[in-house]
């Protein structure tokens, strides 16, 4: 699933190719990937509509429109979004946008999870924590969404009611960094090993930003390019590899319902 850094490379992939432009013709390839939760014909009501910017909340890609409304996309495990010169041929497209200008925005989803809703003020992506890339979000912040909590730390970064956009990669990652075991209590963090979170949280969401993402599964940006962070990755998808730091082999462990990857000796 697209995260933090791969939502937020498509966004400014998106605010380049797409601001400004009018929306001639709305074709909408399947109808369950779709979402009006304004009056009226989904296709319709968008048609005619300027993109006035793109930005992201957490994993969702926010479109806001000259109306005042906006059309929000969650990706979810397979989601695309490609700006193109041409239609392409894609037995996955779900939605495809013509400008009046000339081009094409097509949003596709080899598994259908996807959708593409249109609200009247993006409220769709509500009910989500603090960005860890916001100034506002200090160690101090971090420690107080930790505080009392006694659910294993990995779990808390990926719950996105309490730290919006950080997925599974990124939390893998960002503990290992921190030399912080996943399945320590998240409320039991001392001061230090808090504020070590909160720099590797912030280092690495920002390096894969910079290498344009991860393409492990099906990711690519909105020129259909793939991202460079995989290649760097220290824990994630390497259960069996030797650490790159200690060179003790990656174990891999479940919680939440994820794989957790970790070294035994530099996260203990």
């Amino acid at each position: 699933m697209p995260e933090l850094p791969e939502v937020e490379t498509i966004v400014r992939g998106l605010a380049r190719a797409v601001s400004g432009r009018r929306i001639a013709e709305v074709r909408v390839e399947m109808a369950g990937s779709v979402v009006n939760d304004l009056p009226g014909d989904f296709a319709e009501t968008l048609r005619g509509e300027r993109i006035e910017s793109v930005t992201r909340r957490a994993k969702f890609v926010v479109m806001r429109l000259g109306s005042g409304r906006a059309l929000t996309v969650h990706l979810r495990m397979t989601g695309r979004l490609i700006v193109e010169a041409q239609p392409q041929e894609d037995a996955y497209s779900r939605l495809r946008l013509r400008f009046e200008d000339g081009g094409w925005l097509r949003f596709s989803d080899v598994r259908r999870f996807g959708r593409v809703r249109l609200t009247a003020d993006g409220a769709w992506a509500a009910g989500l924590g603090p960005e860890p890339l916001d100034p506002a979000f200090t160690p101090e912040a971090l420690r107080g969404l930790l505080e009392g909590r006694r659910t294993p730390i990995k779990s808390l970064l990926l719950d996105q009611s309490r730290l919006a956009g950080v997925g599974n990669i990124y939390a893998c990652e960002a503990l290992y960094l921190a030399g912080i075991h996943p399945k320590r209590r998240a409320g039991g963090l001392s001061k230090a090993r808090v504020e070590r979170l909160h720099a590797a949280l912030i280092r690495v969401l920002g390096r894969a930003i910079r290498m344009r993402g991860s393409s492990i599964d099906d990711y690519v940006d909105a020129e259909g390019l793939r991202g460079g962070f995989q290649n760097t990755l220290a824990v994630y998808g390497r259960e069996g590899l030797s650490c790159r730091r200690c060179h003790a082999p990656i174990k891999r462990v479940t919680l939440a319902q994820r794989g957790t990857f970790y070294c035994p000796r530099c996260q203990r």
